[in-house]
């Protein structure tokens, strides 16, 4: 695995690898091609993603599907965030990404599919997997999933994988279905629970 230096306090930064394999299911590392298709694929779920999601909530461009490949980009080589395309036979159906926004040890999961595939366990698997390349990092300690409370679809994802619910905390709503309660999800490494 390449070695980087994170430009935020946490230091040297192992990367997790840029394809995962699940079944059926491939998690890749977003490309500058894949604008076209994460435009469509997004514009085709906003009706799902805009309850939840504030970075679609007054839609989504080309130069939004830009700019998120850009962040994408800068985030993989500071090591602050690997993103990642959900695919299934090689078309994009979702998201998937670890972020470095809950503290050293940790990684936050974040993760959105295209309604036409939900109830598939498409982003269950895409999750697991992800858990698991995170738990091989050895900065990694604990792994957490945030949702607002109204979002129930959101929650049974960590319930499947063996998450804890952890706590609720209030947070403003930034979108209009948000309850301005945060549910917070929490799995510990195995080794690191003794």
């Amino acid at each position: 695995m390449p070695l980087v230096v994170s430009a935020r306090e946490h230091g040297p930064v192992e990367h997790p690898r840029e394809e995962l394999a699940t079944g059926p299911v491939t998690l890749r590392r977003w490309r500058a091609d894949d604008r076209d298709p994460l435009h469509r694929a997004v514009n085709e779920a906003i009706h799902t993603l805009r309850p939840w999601l504030p970075w679609v909530a007054n839609g989504y461009d080309l130069d939004a599907a830009e700019q998120f490949l850009a962040h994408a980009e800068a985030g993989w080589n500071s090591g602050e965030e690997f993103d990642y395309a959900v695919t299934l036979d090689g078309a994009i159906v979702g998201g998937v990404g670890l972020m470095r926004r809950i503290g050293p040890g940790g990684l936050e999961i974040g993760y959105w599919l295209h309604p036409d595939h939900t109830g598939q366990g498409i982003i269950t698997r895409a999750v697991a997997a992800l858990v698991d390349e995170a738990f091989a990092l050895p900065y990694v300690d604990h792994l957490q999933i945030r949702h607002d409370r109204a979002n129930t679809a959101s929650s049974g994802i960590p319930r499947r994988l063996g998450f804890t619910e952890a706590e609720h905390r209030p947070k403003a709503p930034e979108c209009p279905s948000q309850s301005g309660v945060e549910v917070v999800w929490e799995h510990r490494k195995p080794d690191a629970l003794s």
